[in-house]
């Protein structure tokens, strides 16, 4: 299958395009105020402007939140912080494919930009189907018809097989957008071709995925090292033979991760030089940190960080690294007796030489508490999707793409 085409193979002056993007931000679920613009600003700043520069006529499509939670709210707001970036009026609607809406995209002029409304509020947004079957809905049937290119921006979306992310690229020339274009080359950049020596920093309060992800990397030749902590440090340990204590080996039960135990003990087995488990933990003692032998194990406290120890060890490993991928923190980061492993882990990360990738929400979150971010090579604004990348799996979005790419323009 061809890569996905980019904006560089299409001619953008006068053309009405249809942009998918990702602006689902975190609410306030008092107040239903945004509290974080920054995918709204990504975005604007590149993909957007880049349309609106280029004089395109752009229809933005988006959604906000899930239908009954508390953050599912209409993009008005979404559409108030894009008018600030590009600093310029941005029109709103709020509705999707209706008459008025459709009056409203005939009259664009070139440079213009119309948010529609939160695409989730469509009924059969988020029914799974094909391209060709997403293509028969209203949605489609409705705004296709008034555009002349679909841009698919929303890498952070493209694990859902949802209207909004496949069923134009069936019926319209479809690329991809910038922010879409730069996630799927840093990470083709560590999972294609990555320079040697490749290390997968695994951690994270989860847990669930960090076998899939290990397997994968491992299996494909693709990592030479996968370094765990974390929760899935723990989970790990526990396929070496360790009894972590009642109060851990508990945790891990409530969270349904030692159904995960054998597989990752066969992974062990099969590779017992390149998958590192923690060799010393940090638990909490009346409050406070106390760092212990894996050997002492098992302990009555919870265990919170990786030690110091465990930390040298990995450092040396990151330390020879030519390419360095990070997901999840390496303890509870937000408690400053226990930031110590996810700072001196990370620490290594952001002055390493190589190319460095790193995502998730409590990943990035810690970078930023860190000051480390503008020293990470790429930071992926994505959540499951960039899981799902890592652990080899075809993303639907990004499938609609390849297979548009194989029609003419």
């Amino acid at each position: 299958m061809p890569k996905p085409l980019t904006l560089d193979d299409v001619e953008l002056q006068g053309k009405t395009v249809l942009v998918r993007v990702d602006f689902n931000s975190p609410i306030d679920v008092e107040t239903k105020k945004i509290l974080d613009e920054t995918r709204i600003r990504t975005h604007g700043e590149i993909t957007i402007k880049e349309l609106v520069e280029k004089g395109a006529k752009v229809v933005v499509l988006a959604h906000q939140g899930r239908p009954g939670e508390p953050d599912f709210i209409p993009l008005e707001q979404h559409a108030g912080i894009l008018s600030k970036v590009l600093g310029k009026r941005i029109k709103y609607t709020n509705s999707i494919f209706d008459e008025k809406v459709q009056d409203a995209i005939r009259t664009l002029e070139n440079g213009e930009v119309l948010v529609l409304e939160n695409v989730r509020m469509f009924a059969d947004e988020r029914k799974k189907g094909t391209p060709e079957e997403h293509a028969k809905t209203e949605m489609v049937e409705k705004l296709a018809p008034l555009a002349d290119l679909f841009v698919n921006d929303a890498f952070a979306a493209a694990h859902r097989a949802h209207v909004s992310i496949v069923g134009f690229t069936a019926v319209l020339p479809s690329v991809a957008g910038r922010i879409m274009e730069r996630e799927l080359k840093s990470l083709g950049r560590v999972l294609e071709s990555p320079e040697k020596p490749c290390v997968f920093v695994l951690g994270g309060a989860k847990g669930d995925d960090a076998l899939e992800i290990s397997k994968y990397v491992l299996d494909n030749g693709i990592a030479d090292y996968v370094l765990t902590g974390g929760v899935a440090g723990q989970v790990f340990l526990v396929a070496r033979g360790f009894d972590l204590g009642k109060s851990n080996m508990d945790f891990l039960e409530r969270k349904d991760l030692l159904g995960f135990v054998p597989g990752i003990r066969e992974l062990l087995q099969r590779y017992p030089d390149k998958v590192k488990v923690p060799l010393d933990v940090a638990v909490e003692v009346a409050d406070r940190r106390k760092e212990i032998s894996v050997d002492e194990l098992p302990t009555d406290y919870p265990i919170f960080d990786i030690g110091a120890i465990t930390v040298e060890s990995y450092s040396r490993i990151i330390r020879s690294a030519k390419s360095i991928v990070v997901s999840g923190p390496m303890g509870v980061y937000e408690n400053s007796e226990f930031i110590f492993g996810t700072k001196g882990i990370f620490g290594e990360v952001a002055d390493s030489e190589g190319f460095s990738l790193a995502g998730g929400g409590h990943t990035v979150a810690a970078l930023q508490e860190l000051g480390l971010s503008s020293k990470i090579s790429y930071i992926s604004t994505a959540g499951g999707a960039l899981i799902e990348f890592l652990m080899g799996k075809k993303l639907p979005g990004v499938v609609g793409l390849e297979k548009a790419a194989t029609k003419k323009l």
